[in-house]
């Protein structure tokens, strides 16, 4: 979950192809700032975590969305989607809408995190997708982040995450990120945003690389590092000295739930 914030911070203040689409940037700034994608990745964890690891669908389902709200009003310009918003908005009575948007995928990587198959992984992942992006490109793009997660940090190796991802969910790992970034954009759906990611995490040989990789494509930065971000963390862990930033730019009680997984997912 840390790979995902740090990711969705330092990739925040080139969002809307704002940046060069270059490795070579300054990490942290004073203009980098944490976004929706925190917020949310932190409302998922902290519902996981009230959920309880054997909990059915429902209950998580349930769960996730109370957190988004309650989280969602506390933080109420993060930089949420109009229709994201509309769904807040509406509290209990919020239902799914049918989003295909990425914020399936850069909300999702506690649940990466946290279960002990892929099979289970994979089910939580799109259980927190379903509350809001419910179209079968937001399911997908839970799923595949997450599944990501699970074989990158149980040992399984790059060839055979790309393979599994090209099998499981037929998005196309072909091109390189030299091939992609002179033609990418800003787009804020799964279809053009997870394959991205996912090809950043594999051309990367450290966190801090799968980042610069990111946010070197340019577009929606911060959603692009905190997916990639997530999976990185994820093979690599996070750096301590990147760590440390964390209480640069989050307010307590984010901090204090981020410390909470922490210890949570030990056990």
């Amino acid at each position: 979950m840390i790979g995902a914030i740090l990711g969705d911070i330092i990739g925040s203040r080139f969002e809307f192809d704002r940046g060069d689409k270059t490795k070579e940037f300054e990490l942290f700034t004073e203009e980098c700032s944490f976004t929706d994608d925190t917020v949310m990745t932190v409302a998922v964890g902290k519902a996981l975590m009230d959920a309880g690891k054997d909990a059915d669908t429902d209950e998580i389902e349930e769960a996730v969305q109370e957190s988004m709200q309650t989280f969602g009003h506390g933080y109420p310009f993060a930089g949420y989607g109009a229709r994201f918003i509309g769904w807040l908005a509406a509290g209990d009575e919020a239902k799914p809408y049918n989003s295909f948007g990425n914020g399936s995928a850069m909300r999702v990587s506690a649940a990466g995190l946290l279960y002990d198959s892929i099979e289970r992984t994979r089910e939580v992942a799109r259980a927190t997708a379903n509350v809001s992006h419910n179209h079968p490109e937001g399911l997908k793009g839970a799923e595949a982040t997450a599944a990501v997660m699970f074989l990158a940090r149980t040992g399984v190796s790059k060839d055979e995450i790309r393979a599994y991802v090209s099998r499981e969910f037929q998005y196309d790992l072909s091109r390189t990120l030299d091939e992609i970034r002179p033609g990418y954009h800003h787009v804020e759906d799964c279809q053009h945003t997870v394959p991205e990611a996912i090809t950043a995490f594999l051309e990367g040989e450290s966190y801090e690389d799968v980042i610069r990789n990111a946010v070197s494509l340019g577009g929606d930065t911060d959603t692009l590092a905190a997916i990639a971000g997530a999976m990185a963390e994820a093979l690599y862990g996070v750096p301590e000295e990147l760590k440390e930033k964390l209480e640069d730019y989050l307010p307590a009680d984010l901090m204090d739930i981020v410390e909470e997984f922490l210890k949570y997912e030990k056990h």
